[in-house]
């Protein structure tokens, strides 16, 4: 046992090996122990520690060896902390081999039921099923192994060959098929003539794989719903297995399905294969009726038009199938598109001659009314009906957003140790970080013994606990780059508590000037990282009883009477305000409420205190607006310095902002750096502050001036849209927060409505909605900006046309035509003005929002001219974009003139 552990510390794998190997099964297991001791030691240190890199492997080979079960073996083989340090392969497979058959596939098929991410390597499990001659385990883990050891042709041959020789090519091949996830190798299997679609074709050809089930393990991957790329690996498949007219015949209700619910490409596929039976003949018309009733219901006009296509030919071709087919063609009235609308009623007026029965006729004169306007007049006058008079609109937008009040602090330690855990697990929001700030003051001023050790659970499990326990005694603090997120401040504040951090460290934090250099984040990023390491100078020093700057609400508004009660308080107690947190508390204080405002600095005044004096002045000064203007970055002129030599979509429109002195006087200097103008040009585009997590707490710093805090975050929303970032989430809070909406919040919205991510486009209706139902979106400010992006190239129009028709579909027709009434007239212009070679480019997208303006006019009936509107809708053709434009003229020509 002595000579095992002596290898193994000392990292020797080879003489490991040798030692064990000739140990008995009860020697083996007497030495677990000593081993299981040594692994817990190991997981004190980083898996790239130097020891750790030295002793594992060696580590991991005696353990394996040394379980005598087959589940422990294969626990200790697959675990975690092995992975990146395990033992060669050929050395656990001598150290394996002695065991039986039985032994050896049980622990095959337990590492190959683990997860993919396990990494367990597959020349381990395929050489322990070889040596026990089981059935192969065609599991997630195995298969993708497997996949990965053949490789992409980069193995020196080709793949074809190296299939050729697996001795388990069909239970391989069928778990392949059924793998969870394919996208995750996608890239192995390649495309091309030495691709995995084509060498499968090829073994189905040479008989060594069945084709019938390669056939049917094919489809019904699709047909379970393939991931986003998967059609990439089964299309070219079924394509090269050449399906015969009768066996694509006998699958029409997989054809069916497919066209109806598949990814794009599958679905084209499969109505290639349809409309090839339907006009052979190998249709009934019952079921080309059923397909079409799925293709016509798909957004995408590609596959609409070519439906409309085969069902006009099989019209023409057979009249007896009008009464089945013309009501299925109809159901193309309600499309989003308009020219889709048009092609299926100008099919219907090329038939309805052929049309006797009443009950067919009934369904199209019901189907008309989910045609536009102009196209419902048509109908009408065809299949002669009324047109029922439009009713009147009524604006729906969502209930005005309210404010919720934060709960007091936790009572008891072990409350507020549950919530500090939950926290930093997961994050949290405004109100619960709060929270749990005044808790941990107040719980470290009543009894620091008793809060220390309620948190022994939490703190056990961060991670600057473990590096004490590797002989960092203290932390240092970091006052370069401030806080990222909200859960380092709490680690610093835990870690002071625990005496992780040495005093000097803490007011060199505390004491440290601002740099001379910063990002448009830094006066918000410096107030929280001053107001965190001020606290925890404090927790150290002189604790507080409570904080003052605790909002009362979750927007991180504080309620001036409030905040006179715990200025009290801090006068009984005969205890010193820290200016950081009182400075905070001034910011945070509603000053809107003009009569309680009043009344708190008269209550404040008769404290008789330095603080109490300071926020009766504050109460009464009033807010201070701040003078806005746009500034440009142009592709030519001046531009921005960190824009220089970097490609851009097009200029952005940033917002700078006047100096605001009030934000400096009577404040500590950690606060003076939001006195500051903010400008386009010179502040640094590209810091530090990547975790979007941050923002809200940023907005509760000035939680009653959010166009101040907006334009500082405008930077990273013109990304959303320009550089295709991410970050638009804390747009709701923005909408909901208070304070002047002006140029920069509004900029913001309009570059989050043309985020490249959906998320961040919903989060950009969100907030668009919040502000339209508590009265604050000017639609005229709004549009004009997202005309100038659109028409810059900024923001692309299709993305706009999306969050737009999302915004519509709530009800809010009449906001979002009033929007795009201001946002379209600048991309008309642009194109009209566009030369030739250029139009296609100014065109782009700009369709889809003509139609959602066009849907919106519709519904509430908007009346009246657009510019630039009637030159496009008299071009040639019949694209989308002079369709829609046609409709939206004619909409707002109907309303005009009812």
């Amino acid at each position: 046992m002595s000579a095992l552990m002596a290898a193994v510390r000392a990292g020797n794998t080879a003489e490991t090996l040798r030692v064990v190997r000739g140990m008995t099964d009860a020697e083996r297991r007497a030495c677990l122990p000593g081993l299981k001791a040594l692994r817990a030691e190991l997981r004190e240190f980083s898996p790239w520690d130097s020891r750790s890199e030295r002793v594992r492997p060696a580590l991991h080979l005696a353990g394996a060896a040394c379980h005598t079960g087959a589940a422990a073996a294969a626990a200790w083989i697959g675990a975690g902390d092995m992975r990146w340090q395990h033992a060669p392969t050929d050395a656990l497979l001598r150290a394996l081999e002695t065991r039986g058959a039985g032994w050896l596939a049980d622990v095959a098929h337990r590492l190959a039921r683990r997860p993919v991410s396990a990494d367990v390597p597959y020349e381990l499990m395929a050489g322990l099923v070889s040596r026990s001659g089981c059935e192969v385990p065609a599991t997630d883990a195995y298969v993708t192994g497997w996949v990965r050891h053949i490789g992409g042709g980069r193995r020196g041959g080709r793949v074809l060959d190296s299939l050729r020789r697996e001795p388990n090519l069909a239970p391989l091949v069928a778990g392949l098929f059924a793998l969870t996830d394919l996208t995750g190798i996608r890239w192995l299997l390649g495309d091309g003539p030495d691709s995995w679609p084509s060498a499968l074709a090829a073994l189905a050809r040479e008989g060594l794989l069945d084709r019938a089930l390669l056939l049917d393990a094919c489809v019904a991957r699709l047909l379970r719903g393939a991931g986003g790329t998967d059609h990439r690996i089964l299309l070219p498949v079924l394509a090269g297995l050449g399906l015969t007219r009768e066996e694509e015949r006998a699958r029409i209700a997989d054809w069916t399905a497919l066209a109806r619910d598949a990814a794009s490409p599958v679905a084209a596929h499969a109505q290639t294969v349809l409309g090839a039976l339907a006009l052979d003949g190998g249709l009934t018309v019952r079921q080309l009726a059923e397909a079409s009733e799925g293709l016509l219901f798909r957004v995408e006009r590609k596959l609409v038009r070519a439906q409309l296509v085969l069902l006009g030919k099989v019209l023409t071709r057979d009249p007896g199938a009008v009464a089945e087919l013309l009501p299925v063609v109809a159901r193309t009235f309600g499309h989003e598109d308009v020219q889709m609308q048009e092609r299926a009623l100008k099919l219907v007026e090329r038939h309805l001659g052929k049309l006797d029965g009443q009950e067919s006729r009934d369904e199209l004169c019901s189907a008309a009314d989910r045609l536009t306007p102009a196209l419902r007049t048509r109908a009408a006058a065809l299949l002669d009906i009324a047109v029922e008079p439009r009713a009147t609109y009524e604006e729906v937008l969502p209930p005005v957003p309210e404010p919720v009040g934060l709960a007091p602090a936790p009572e008891t330690a072990e409350e507020l140790a549950e919530e500090l855990g939950a926290l930093l697990a997961s994050g949290g929001d405004v109100a619960t970080f709060e929270r749990a700030l005044d808790g941990l003051a107040r719980h470290a001023y009543r009894d620091p013994d008793a809060l220390r050790e309620a948190l022994v659970p939490v703190v056990s499990q961060r991670w600057w606990a473990a590096a004490n326990r590797q002989g960092v005694d203290h932390l240092p603090v970091d006052t370069r780059f401030g806080h990222s997120n909200a859960r380092e401040g709490l680690d610093l504040l835990l870690a002071v508590l625990h005496d992780r951090v040495r005093t000097c460290d803490l007011l060199n934090a505390v004491r440290r000037p601002p740099s001379a250099h910063g990002c448009a984040h830094s006066g918000l990023a410096r107030v929280f990282d001053a107001r965190l390491h001020a606290l925890a100078h404090r927790l150290r020093a002189e604790p507080l009883p409570l904080l003052l700057a605790t909002p009362t609400w979750s927007t991180g508004l504080l309620e001036p009477g409030e905040l006179v009660d715990r200025l009290a308080a801090y006068r009984r107690l005969d205890a010193r305000v820290c200016p950081t947190d009182f400075g905070q508390a001034l910011l945070r204080v509603r000053r809107d409420d003009e009569a309680a405002a009043r009344e708190a600095a008269v209550r404040a005044r008769t404290l008789g205190t330095r603080e109490g004096a300071r926020l009766a002045r504050w109460l009464g000064a009033g807010t201070e607006s701040s003078a806005t203007r746009l500034a440009r970055w142009l592709r030519t002129g001046a531009t921005a310095p960190e824009a220089a030599g970097r490609r851009t979509r097009g200029p952005k429109i940033l917002v700078e902002t006047a100096e605001v002195p009030e934000l400096r006087r009577g404040f500590p200097p950690e606060f003076h750096w939001l006195a500051r103008p903010v400008s386009a040009f010179t502040e640094r585009r590209h810091c530090h502050h990547w975790d979007d997590s941050i923002r809200p707490h940023w907005l509760a710093v000035l939680p009653e001036r959010r166009e101040l805090v907006a334009a500082r975050l405008l930077p990273d929303l013109a990304a959303t849209a320009v550089e295709d970032g991410r970050g638009a989430s804390v747009l709701p809070l923005l909408a909901e927060a208070d304070g002047e909406a002006g140029d920069a919040v509004h900029l913001c919205v309009a570059y989050g409505l043309g985020a490249r991510h959906q998320e961040d486009r919903l989060a950009a209706v969100d907030a668009l909605l919040a502000l339209a139902a508590r009265g604050q979106l000017d639609t005229v400010r709004l549009g004009t900006d997202l005309g100038e992006l659109v028409g810059s190239g900024a923001v692309k129009a299709r993305r706009l046309a999306d969050s737009a028709r999302t915004a519509a579909s709530t009800g809010a027709d009449a906001t979002i035509w009033r929007m795009l009434r201001q946002a379209l007239p600048v991309p008309l212009a642009g194109l009209a003005a566009a030369r030739p070679e250029a139009a296609a480019v100014a065109a782009r997208g700009l369709g889809d929002l003509l139609a959602v303006a066009a849907e919106c006019a519709e519904r509430s009936g908007a009346g009246g001219e657009l510019p630039h509107l009637a030159e496009t809708a008299a071009r040639g053709g019949s694209s989308r974009l002079v369709t829609e434009a046609r409709r939206l003229r004619d909409a707002l020509a109907v309303a005009a003139a009812a």
